[in-house]
Formats: structure tokens, sequence, C-alpha cells
């Protein structure tokens, strides 16, 4: 995971800048819970800023340097938010906190980055440990059936365009994916063609690789690890969750 952020940090802001449709969900999550908040891969601060624009302190954890370097770089434009932000540079599979947190964030997709079982278990382990007796772990991933349903492709798709904020280049973002059903594993080379003034292009391709998890191997994963699932949402509004759903937001609590 740290490889593909550490190369494409400088892209991530820009490229995700429409990425807002989660974070009435964190409010309103932030505004139901007592004690602290941690966001698990918390990058450039995304859910965090958006959390301490509203007067909220909350805690992250980020294991790509790159990543947190950004998020700095936003701080020192944001200074009145420091008070309300803490984070850490280190591996969430380890780390040992020394509070307890109300409210525990795997935001968009972060489960998706650990492929194997026991990088798996050892997360959801540590962070039952240090989660409180009425805290919330809230898991927001894509629903795995469409992807699993659909028709295998190796075409090269335009995802978007977007300018660099720090040179005003425009920068082309195209991909190649490809499922491994037997794994659950979708891969991905992300092609980023950055375009100066000059029209010269210099090209940037980082292969990514994402897990995606079915509801009810989730469901056993988390009792293994001390918790236990309380509701499934499809969509970061509150639909009920079904085969059509476009993601898989789950709420567990500890047993």
């Amino acid at each position: 995971m740290s490889a593909f952020y550490g190369a494409v940090a400088r892209f991530y802001d820009a490229e995700n800048s429409d990425k807002t449709d989660d974070l009435a969900m964190y409010s309103k999550l932030a505004a139901e819970t007592a004690g602290g908040i941690l966001d698990v891969g918390c990058g450039t601060g995304r859910v965090l800023i958006h959390l301490a624009g509203a007067g909220r302190s909350a805690h992250g954890i980020e294991k790509d340097r790159a990543m947190l370097d950004r998020l700095e770089l936003k701080l020192n434009l944001l200074p009145q938010l420091r008070e309300y932000i803490t984070y850490v540079y280190g591996d969430v599979l380890t780390h040992q906190w020394s509070c307890d947190f109300g409210l525990i964030l795997l935001t968009y997709n972060v489960l998706m980055h650990f492929h194997e079982l026991d990088e798996q278990i050892a997360l959801l382990r540590n962070l039952r440990g240090c989660l409180a007796a009425d805290g919330l772990l809230v898991i927001d991933l894509p629903n795995a059936g469409p992807a699993f349903a659909s028709e295998d492709s190796d075409a090269l798709n335009l995802e978007r365009s977007f300018l660099d904020p720090d040179t005003g280049h425009l920068i082309m973002l195209q991909s190649v994916s490809y499922l491994d059903r037997a794994r659950q594993v979708l891969g991905v080379e992300w092609i980023y063609d950055e375009i100066d003034g000059k029209g010269v292009v210099r090209r940037l391709i980082a292969p990514h690789r994402l897990r995606y998890f079915f509801l009810p191997e989730l469901r056993l994963l988390l009792e293994r690890c001390g918790f236990a699932l309380r509701s499934v949402q499809g969509d970061t509004e509150g639909a009920p969750y079904d085969a059509e759903s476009e993601r898989m937001i789950v709420h567990a609590v500890g047993i």
C-alpha cells in the first residue's frame, strides 16, 4: 500500500476533490459519539479536516509519509484546525494507543488494502483493543456483488482529468484493471499522464491491488476478532443494503 500512495500522493487530493458524499455521514456519527475518534489510514486528512472544521477532535494513523506530508501542507494553510487534529506515522497492525476511542473509522475502501487473512485479523483485533466499551467501528466498502457479476475487460479506461494544483499541469488519469475472482483481488494499473505547458507528456504507472469482501465473510471475520455486526447500509445516506447497492457500510460493536 505504501509504495502506491507514495508514488501518487501529490495527485491524491486533486484527483479525489469530488469525494465528499460520505462526509455528512461521518459528521452525524461524530455527533452521536462520546469519546475520541480514530481515522485509520487517514491519508492526507480528507475526513480528519472535515471533522476538525466542524469543531470535533480526531486522531489519525497513516503508514505513508508522503500522504502525511500533504496533510501537513494543508494544516499549514489551516492553522486554526491544528488543535483538533493529531496523527501518528505508524503501522495500524501493531501500534498501541494510550486511550480508547468511541468511534473508529475505516473510511472509503481502507479495509481493501489488507489482502491476507492474518493482516485482517491483526488489524481488527488491534482495533478491538482500543474501542471503548460502548464504541462503534464503521467500515465503508464497495458492494462486491456487482463487480463480480460484471464481464471482464482489458480496455484502457479514461477515469478523469484534473489539474495538478502544485504545477498547473493537466493530468489525464487512465486505468487497466483485472479481477482475480478466486482471490477476490482487484488489480489496477493507474496511468497518470502529466502534460506540461509545452505539451510534454510524462507518464507515471502505479499498480495497485484491492481485496473485495462479501458480507458473510466479513461478519465471521468481525466475530472472530471480538465484534458483532450491528447494521449494514447500502449507501452513505443509510439506504438498506441489498444485491444492487453501490456500497456496503458496516457498523460493528464490541462483544
